[in-house]
This record gives structure tokens, sequence and C-alpha cells, in this order.
């Protein structure tokens, strides 16, 4: 792994967070300030074909990265903020479902975040 590899991956792999691109270069940049914004892509998409980190897609936001550790997602339909959900392992229920072996799964539930549960509650009552 390259310098900006190992960097890209450690500021993954430590965050409580899931990050998009220019939030990892900010964080890699404190440490390596010659760094620039299509080196941090570039190692990004090299990372997650590695199978080192995983990309999270959610249609209308900026992609973000997480650590491989399995876990799913909440997010919220109205801000898109991510939260991390633990539920039981599907690994073998899918196996029976896809009839054989399959390369992953990521499990995204929608909803509305407290916060903008509250919100809408709000804009109701007004």
């Amino acid at each position: 792994m390259t310098t900006y590899e190992q960097e890209i991956y450690a500021v993954i792999n430590t965050s409580n967070d899931h990050l998009t691109v220019e939030q990892i270069f900010a964080q890699v940049r404190e440490k390596q300030p010659k760094v620039v914004l299509a080196t941090i892509y570039n190692n990004v998409n090299k990372l997650c074909e590695a199978g080192l980190i995983r990309r999270i897609s959610v249609e209308g936001s900026p992609d973000r990265y997480d650590r491989i550790q399995r876990h799913d997602h909440l997010v919220c339909r109205r801000c898109r903020r991510l939260a991390d959900l633990t539920f039981t392992d599907l690994t073998e229920s899918l196996r029976t479902e896809v009839g054989g072996a399959f390369l992953s799964y990521d499990l995204k539930v929608f909803y509305l975040c407290p916060d903008c549960r509250e919100h809408q509650k709000d804009k109701l009552y007004k």
C-alpha cells in the first residue's frame, strides 16, 4: 500500500462517520499537506476495488466511504444522514434465496431520522 492509501485507509477505519472524498481529503491533508484531491479520488477507488473499504451510494448524496466490518445502514430520506445498524447476519438466508454463493450484500433501511420527524411534525402543527 502506498503512503496515501495507508493514510486514507486509516482515516476511514478510525472514523465513526461515513466520510465523503472531500472529508477524507481534509483529514489526510493534515498529515500530508501536499496531497491533491485527485490523488484521494484515485486512491479511494483503488481501495474500494481491492475490497479494503466500501463505497456507500445514496441517491441525491455524494458517495461516502466506510470500513469493511459487516454492518448495515439507516438512511434518512430527508437529510440523507447515515447511521450504522447491525441486523442479524442475513448471509445464510440470502445464500438460500440466491441458490448458492454471492459476492456481498449492502442493506440500507430508509426512514426519517428523529430530527427530521420532529421537523415534519412542527410543520404539520403550524
